[in-house]
């Protein structure tokens, strides 16, 4: 979901702060022994996770507002059953409930996840949870990693697919996240209907970054069957370029992170370099064959892996590359033309 005009962004954040404030009443109130979060997380539902750090800081802010009491007169102070409790007295004896997960109190927020069970109500607060697998506080962490897999088994699988659509393309810039944060994360992908899920939406989805998420999926062995599906029917062509690209390579390649690399010791000068994992797959297709698909495809972003893979292989395939090479070297794009001209000469010649 996005937001055509401030004023649409502006509605949904009151109808936001509306749900959180209610809420946040609910909590204190005598009649009731669990808060209702119905409203709250009919709202949340709406949200998107591709701006989630923005929402989860609105929610954080406004929920510590609603808890905060109005100034009482100090006659009032003096009454003890009367008086105002603090934070802390507020909230060490109620019963913890899925919001407290974006709490300011890292305390609040490890004994939420040890308390918590699933379902989650939306991918809203199920993507909180996952979130803090790159707390700033360790024991966080830690929790995280012992309650994600069973929240996420018992929560509805679309929204597990949601919050790894969301979260995979940008996690390699968790700087606190550690391996076994991000072995939780590639552990959900072990519950058969969130790949299921992931492998329709990788196919279908017209829009977003589905090149990035299917790269970080491939970490895992889950939708190796599926690549041969997936690089003839995905509707982005750069779902089908980097399936085509993995099946032709028989490996996997992914974004791990980033580090810096010096360039000029001496005056000081680095960069930053991309740090790229990788791993063997079997390929189901006969090279040629798969080569042969990727030079008929109707995109030139899948047809330039065909180009570029022609010509690193050519030396390899000898003859049996040149109907390949005389189908792209009729290709409307210049450029692929180009490079297949390039190797039927190298190949026709005496």
């Amino acid at each position: 979901m996005s937001f055509n005009s401030n004023k649409e962004r502006a509605h949904i954040e009151e109808e936001v702060r509306a749900a959180v404030f209610n809420f946040a009443a609910t909590i204190g109130s005598p009649s009731r022994v669990v808060a209702d979060m119905s409203a709250l997380a009919r709202v949340t539902a709406n949200l998107p996770l591709s701006n989630f750090a923005y929402w989860e800081q609105f929610v954080r802010n406004e929920f510590s507002l609603a808890q905060r009491r109005p100034v009482q007169p100090a006659w009032l102070a003096r009454v003890p059953m009367l008086a105002p409790r603090n934070d802390s007295q507020a909230t060490s004896g109620r019963l913890l409930t899925w919001i407290d997960l974006c709490s300011f109190d890292g305390h609040l927020r490890e004994r939420a996840l040890r308390a918590l069970a699933g379902p989650a109500p939306n991918a809203f607060f199920l993507a909180l949870a996952a979130r803090r697998l790159n707390d700033w506080v360790p024991q966080v962490r830690s929790a995280a990693r012992a309650a994600m897999l069973p929240l996420a088994r018992d929560s509805d699988p679309e929204h597990v697919a949601d919050v790894l659509c969301a979260m995979l393309p940008t996690w390699t810039a968790w700087g606190r996240a550690e391996m076994g944060d991000r072995q939780t994360m590639m552990e959900l992908l072990s519950i058969d209907r969130v790949v299921l899920s992931l492998k329709q939406r990788l196919t279908s989805e017209p829009a977003g970054p589905m090149s990035a998420i299917l790269s970080q999926v491939l970490r895992s062995d889950v939708l190796d069957d599926h690549l041969v599906d997936m690089s003839r029917h995905a509707i982005q062509p750069a779902v089908r370029a980097k399936a085509h690209r993995t099946l032709l390579a028989g490996k996997a390649v992914w974004l791990e992170g980033h580090r810096w690399e010096w360039t000029d010791v001496r005056y000081c000068r680095s960069r930053m370099v991309n740090v790229l994992g990788e791993r063997a797959i079997a390929r189901p297709l006969p090279f040629i064959q798969c080569l042969n698909s990727a030079a008929s495809d109707r995109s030139s972003v899948v047809r330039r892996v065909a180009a570029e893979v022609l010509v690193s292989e050519m030396d390899r395939l000898g003859p049996a590359a040149l109907p390949v090479a005389r189908r792209l070297a009729a290709d409307v794009s210049p450029r692929l033309a180009e490079r297949a001209e390039f190797v039927l000469k190298r190949l026709e010649a005496p």
